[in-house]
C-alpha cells in the first residue's frame, strides 16, 4: 500500500479535537478502572498516536464516527513498519478500549477496530533467575557493607528491596508505594494495592520480615503510618527507575545478566513457587492477576524444564 501524504489541518483544530476525546476517557480510566499513572500514560500515547495519524494520513476532521475499517487497518499496516508486534498489540488494545468507551457514550456505533488482524506473537516464556542466582543476588548488599563500600543505612535499604521484590512478588511501583500502615509484622503480611486499584494479601517471609524489622527499628524508628517503607538518606520516596539501578549494580557484583529487570524478580518469585508445590490459583492470588491464563505461562516454564531433563535421561528421547 502507498504511503499516503501527510494532509495539514491547523493545529487549534487538532489540539480541540484530541481534547474532546481524549480528557473524558482519561478520566474514565483514572476514576473508573483505577489504572495507574504508568498505564495511564501508555494509552494516552497510544490513543494519541492514533489520531494523529488520522489527522496527518487521512485528514481527519475530529469526528470519531467518520473513522473507517479501511482506516483502521491501513494504521496497522503502517504500525507494523515502525514498531514491535507486541507493542503494536498493546497499542490496539489500547485504541479499542477508548473506541469502546465511546460506543457506550453513543458517539459512534461500532467500533472499526473490531475484525482487523493483527500479526501473530512470537511465543515467549517469562525470564527468571535461578534459585542460586537469586542466592546472590540477595547477598550483595550484605557483602557490600562488610567491605566497608556502603553506610549501613544504604546496605538494609537495598536488602529489603531485594527481599521484598522476592519474598513477595511486588511490582516495582508496588513496592515505592508501599506504606507502613499497609504492612502488618505480627501477621507478616502487607496489604497491596494493584493494577486496576485491586487489593490483594502478600505474605512476607521470615527473612523480609527480620530485615524489615532491622530496617524499622534502627533506620526508620519515627516513620508514621502514612510514610513511605523504601527511601533515600534524606527520607525522600524513591522512584521505580531508583529500583532498576539499585538491581544493575547487585547484578554486576553477583556477575549476573544485566538484562534482568525486576520484573524478572517477580518471573522468579513465581517460577519458585510452582516448582515447590504451590497450586496455581494460590500462585495467581499472591500475583494479583484478574485472570489465571496470564498465571498459567509459568506452568510453561516447568513444562520446559521437564521436557530438558526427559530429553538428557531417557534412553528413547
Amino acid at each position: 500500500m502507498a504511503k499516503s501524504a501527510k494532509v495539514k489541518v491547523d493545529s487549534n483544530t487538532i489540539e480541540e479535537s484530541f481534547g474532546k476525546w481524549l480528557e473524558p476517557f482519561s478520566r474514565h480510566l483514572e476514576h473508573e478502572r483505577r489504572l495507574s499513572p504508568y498505564t495511564l500514560r501508555n494509552y494516552g500515547k497510544a490513543v494519541e498516536g492514533f489520531l494523529v495519524y488520522l489527522v496527518e494520513q487521512c485528514g481527519w476532521k475530529g469526528e470519531l464516527k467518520a473513522v473507517t475499517l479501511r482506516q483502521a487497518r491501513d494504521f496497522v499496516i503502517e504500525e507494523q513498519r515502525r514498531i514491535s508486534r507486541r507493542t503494536l498489540h498493546n497499542h490496539v488494545s489500547a485504541i479499542r478500549a477508548f473506541l469502546k468507551y465511546w460506543i457506550k457514550q453513543g458517539a459512534l456505533e461500532r467500533n472499526p477496530f473490531e475484525g482487523v488482524a493483527l500479526p501473530k506473537l512470537p511465543k515467549r516464556l517469562p525470564a527468571y533467575m535461578t534459585e542460586a542466582q537469586i542466592r546472590k543476588l540477595l547477598e550483595g548488599p550484605m557483602k557490600l557493607l562488610e567491605s566497608g563500600s556502603i553506610e549501613p543505612f544504604a546496605a538494609w535499604r537495598d536488602r529489603l528491596v531485594l527481599e521484598l521484590l522476592y519474598g513477595a512478588g511486588f511490582r516495582v511501583s508496588e513496592l515505592v508505594n508501599l506504606k507502613y500502615g499497609e504492612i502488618s509484622l505480627e501477621e507478616s503480611v502487607a496489604r497491596i494495592v494493584g493494577k486496576g486499584g485491586k487489593s490483594r494479601l502478600c505474605p512476607l517471609g521470615r527473612v523480609a520480615v527480620g530485615v524489615l524489622e532491622k530496617w524499622k527499628s534502627e533506620f526508620a524508628a519515627k516513620t508514621s503510618f502514612a510514610d513511605p517503607v523504601i527511601v533515600s538518606n534524606q527520607g525522600r520516596k524513591w522512584s521505580p527507575r531508583q529500583i532498576q539501578l539499585l538491581l544493575k549494580k547487585y547484578l554486576a557484583l553477583a556477575g549476573l545478566p544485566m538484562d534482568l529487570t525486576p520484573h524478572k524478580i517477580r518471573h522468579s518469585y513465581a517460577t519458585h513457587l510452582l516448582d515447590n508445590g504451590a497450586d496455581l490459583r494460590l500462585v495467581q492470588e499472591l500475583l494479583g492477576h484478574s485472570k489465571l491464563s496470564t498465571t498459567q505461562i509459568y506452568t510453561h516454564v516447568n513444562i520446559g524444564r521437564l521436557k530438558a531433563v526427559y530429553d538428557q535421561a531417557h534412553p528413547r528421547a
